[in-house]
């Protein structure tokens, strides 16, 4: 070079003037890896993928139909998707939205604050979530009060009148109206209100109650027929007289269970109910003296008379056998099953001449015990009208034969015959007598206590051979018929020409063998109830309850 200085060197003067420091190039080089090392990887931006609406309801193929079933709940919004990213704005319900006005830079005394704009009622606009539970509550508010009514009244024949329309009521203004309908208080039944054993209600109590009884008496009763109160035992008479004054229509009254019963409420029956044809007191105490003096008055307009035997209950049949109901079609009278031995007098010549068109007699556990009366003439008419007798007992009966053809001598409309626990009936006095077109003839012996039976009874094969046309169920239940017997009876029934009409053959306890039982339900083709348990003759297996036509039909198969 032409200033002597060598090229190495001026190269490096040169750079050294262009370049930086070596302090400051040092801290460079931190900073920049300092903010290497803080920097964070950037995310990369998902791609967006569109996607369809959420249907609000799903489409199932059956059979023969699509069903639409709803996927929807009652916080889901049905109008619409939500949006996402959207600032959800609470909106009070039933307010409309109001722009904020805006803010004037004015500056107002001190003391008065700030009017809120008045917003008028119709210009309130709902919105949608309170539109959609109006949706969901309205729908039993636009049904028509007929197809309400129509709906309850199927309630009420299944569940009773009380306490369902009484809830019902409360629910809206239509649903009142429609449990309302006098069409739905056709029949009602009134229980107690339930209290735990051994204690009472206080009198506030007992007060509501009567009022409560009293209001419905007086607003829902007008048109009841049937009333039945249950488990009382305060207030009957008061209940009964209310009943009897806002009932104009009463046709039947029955009290079960109740206590405190007299002669009072008898007395509110007499001077209002002049429809009233049916009275059931079975198991509950009552005054007789109260009830024979009703009788004695209004003892023609009965049709229906159901009670339980008592020990003054024999002054309430003498009255019924003296002729104070001479309309009477049903009587029935009953004990209690642990009541034990019950005897009740009865004249039955005098009951058929005081009760000529009695169609339906019944003494469910209550021994008869033959009575003569001095005011007899010896000479009935019997009962021409019976169409069902019942003796049936589980205690030790002493009816013969004799007994019961002076009850149905002169019966030849007799359908219903139950004998069940009358061991000492037989099989000639049942064929001698002189109903042909017997129905149901019940026969079986079930005993509660250790009663001895005779061991050796024939003639089975008499009854079904007299009515093997006519019978639709018979028990015969440990009823000891030898096996000759059971199969002689059993091919009668069998030998039926046409359809044959037995339902229902209960031979539990008997002798029955294979071949009697093949014949028999081979030509039954109606047959849907037997009863085989305890049958010895039988095989194993085969002993046991069958119940409809298709276990009767595979018993069939296995007898085959």
């Amino acid at each position: 070079m032409e200033d002597g200085t060598p090229a190495g060197l001026s190269v490096e003067i040169a750079d050294a003037d262009n370049a930086p420091s070596s302090s400051s190039a040092a801290s460079t080089r931190k900073r920049k890896s300092h903010v290497l090392r803080d920097a964070k990887p950037k995310k990369k931006k998902k791609a967006k993928v569109s996607r369809p609406p959420r249907l609000g309801y799903t489409v199932e193929q059956g059979e023969d139909m699509l069903l639409i079933i709803s996927n929807t709940n009652q916080y889901d919004n049905i109008w619409r998707p939500k949006a996402k990213g959207r600032k959800k704005k609470k909106i009070l319900k039933g307010k409309a939205k109001v722009t904020p006005a805006k803010k004037k830079n004015t500056v107002l005394p001190k003391g008065k604050a700030t009017k809120k704009p008045l917003i008028k009622k119709g210009e309130l606009e709902p919105t949608l979530q309170h539109h959609q539970e109006e949706c969901f509550d309205s729908w039993g508010q636009s049904l028509p009060v007929e197809v309400l009514v129509n709906i309850f009244k199927m309630v009420v024949h299944q569940d009773g009148a009380v306490p369902f329309l009484c809830r019902v009521a409360k629910v809206c203004h239509l649903w009142n109206a429609a449990a309302a309908s006098p069409a739905l208080w056709r029949s009602v039944s009134v229980g107690y209100c339930w209290l735990e054993p051994g204690k009472t209600h206080l009198p506030k109590t007992e007060l509501k109650i009567r009022n409560t009884l009293s209001w419905l008496a007086q607003n829902r009763f007008s048109q009841v027929r049937d009333f039945s109160l249950n488990h009382w035992k305060k207030n009957v008479d008061h209940v009964v007289e209310v009943v009897s004054q806002s009932c104009p229509h009463l046709r039947s009254l029955k009290l079960s269970y109740c206590t405190g019963v007299t002669e009072k409420a008898f007395q509110s029956l007499s001077g209002s109910c002049r429809s009233l044809y049916s009275i059931n007191v079975q198991y509950s105490e009552i005054q007789v003296e109260g009830l024979v003096t009703f009788l004695e008055s209004y003892g023609s307009q009965l049709r229906q008379i159901l009670f339980t035997h008592g020990p003054r209950n024999d002054r309430l049949l003498t009255a019924i056998s003296r002729g104070c109901c001479p309309e009477l079609q049903l009587l029935e009278i009953n004990t209690k099953l642990d009541s034990g031995y019950c005897q009740l007098p009865i004249c039955i010549q005098a009951l058929q001449n005081g009760c000529p068109k009695l169609q339906t007699f019944r003494m469910l556990n209550v021994i008869p015990m033959p009575k003569m009366t001095r005011n007899w003439l010896g000479s009935t008419s019997g009962f021409p009208l019976l169409e069902e007798l019942c003796m049936a007992t589980t205690a030790v009966s002493f009816m013969t034969d004799q007994d019961l053809t002076k009850i149905v001598y002169d019966s030849p409309k007799l359908r219903v015959l139950d004998l069940r626990g009358c061991s000492r009936i037989t099989a000639a006095g049942l064929s001698s007598l002189p109903c042909e077109e017997l129905e149901c003839l019940y026969w079986g012996l079930y005993f509660s206590s250790n009663v001895t039976v005779s061991l050796s009874k024939k003639g089975i094969h008499l009854l079904t051979q007299k009515w093997s046309g006519t019978l639709q169920e018979l028990d015969l239940a440990n009823q000891l018929f030898s096996e000759e017997d059971m199969e002689i009876a059993m091919g009668h029934l069998a030998q039926r020409t046409g359809e044959n009409p037995l339902r229902s053959l209960n031979l539990s306890g008997t002798k029955v063998t294979t071949p009697a039982l093949r014949l028999v339900i081979g030509q039954s083709t109606a047959l849907n109830y037997l009863n085989l348990s305890s049958c010895r003759y039988l095989p194993r297996g085969l002993k046991k309850l069958y119940r409809g036509q298709e276990e009767i039909h595979q018993l069939l198969d296995k007898l085959e």
